[in-house]
């Protein structure tokens, strides 16, 4: 499926017999199984000034915090003590919380349980890469966001989607297993931007995609961008599972708080096989604040969702193969468009 397929099909394929087709082919590709991978996001500090996230370093409506070290470890054992195979340790591109501490951090959780540790970190220098993967961390989690180079510059001052990506091919380099993804429903997106993701994805590799809808914060720019469409989301994560068969798609957190109850569901019926509930302790996880109302998704509502879809929790243990083409409870540490383009669902193609 080239680039010109997954567009049209993107526009034009009936959604229902897309995500049949998707789900047919994540049943023979990765089997029924759904992987549990929990988050630890053990800061809100952030350097950048990305126009949709609260995180966002001219943010002064936000409480921030960083966990202690202590604290992290202590939530990712916790996180392994419950049987889930992978934890996610996600903040802020936080340059301010040292390299080697997070490099203690890997060693010490390794040390003491049976545990994949993903890094989501954003862009670091990359001698910390190095040393994080020396000691011990098996995956790096960074989203490229958009694949139009243009909306990425004006949607992140002062970076480039080409250090983005020269990032994600470095981490590969070094033995990474590699997490990409992107936003669906950015203010200035095109349905060709969206065909240009897919096509990335499986360009770069990955090993993991995560594509879920806008969501706007209030103490952004874009707090009054409309949210991304679900049907657009589902046909994306579709699109993904047929363009990259074993590739492991997340049923995410913004699709979930989209739509409370059933996106996480109806993603699992696209393709999905992975749900990440977040093991954040509850002091700090109000201030982890991307977008607004996001759903809290634990281990007891992703196992339902699971069972709900009539498949089965599997411990993640084993790497998938990556999606190729050809070459062409803590106590919380404070411190310190083109809009009209989403009213349809079935997209329109500029």
């Amino acid at each position: 499926m080239n680039r010109q397929d997954i567009l049209a099909r993107l526009t034009e394929a009936p959604l229902d017999e897309l995500l049949a087709e998707a789900d047919v082919v994540r049943s023979k590709s990765v089997g029924d199984g759904v992987y549990l991978r929990g988050i630890v996001e053990f800061s809100n500090h952030c350097v950048r000034n990305c126009l949709y996230c609260g995180l966002r370093r001219a943010n002064t409506d936000i409480t921030r915090y960083r966990m202690t070290p202590d604290e992290v470890v202590a939530a990712a054992l916790r996180t392994a003590s419950l049987g889930v195979g992978t934890v996610v340790l996600q903040s802020g591109d936080d340059l301010d919380y040292p390299a080697g501490s997070i490099a203690d951090i890997i060693a010490r959780i390794k040390d003491q349980a049976d545990i994949k540790v993903t890094l989501s970190l954003g862009e670091r220098p990359f001698p910390d890469y190095e040393l994080w993967r020396d000691v011990g961390a098996d995956r790096y989690l960074m989203k490229h966001e958009t694949a139009d180079a243009a909306l990425y510059d004006r949607l992140h001052p002062g970076k480039h989607l080409k250090e983005r990506l020269a990032a994600l091919r470095y981490l590969k380099e070094l033995g990474y297993e590699i997490g990409s993804g992107f936003i669906v429903g950015l203010p200035g997106q095109s349905a060709q931007t969206l065909a240009d993701d897919i096509a990335l994805v499986r360009e770069l590799g990955v090993d993991m995609c995560g594509a879920g809808p806008f969501l706007p914060q209030a103490d952004t720019p874009l707090s009054s961008a409309p949210h991304g469409d679900k049907d657009i989301s589902l046909r994306v994560v579709a699109l993904l599972r047929l363009a990259c068969p074993t590739i492991n798609l997340p049923a995410t957190t913004a699709l979930a708080s989209l739509d409370p109850g059933r996106g996480q569901l109806l993603a699992l019926r696209a393709g999905a096989n992975v749900i990440m509930p977040n093991f954040t302790p509850s002091a700090c996880r109000e201030h982890y604040r991307i977008y607004d109302h996001k759903e809290a998704v634990g281990l007891k509502s992703a196992t339902a969702v699971i069972r709900q879809a009539g498949r089965t929790r599997i411990r993640d243990g084993g790497l998938n193969k990556p999606c190729t083409m050809p070459r062409k409870d803590f106590a919380c540490t404070s411190a310190s468009s083109d809009a009209a383009m989403w009213a349809n669902p079935r997209l329109s193609t500029p």
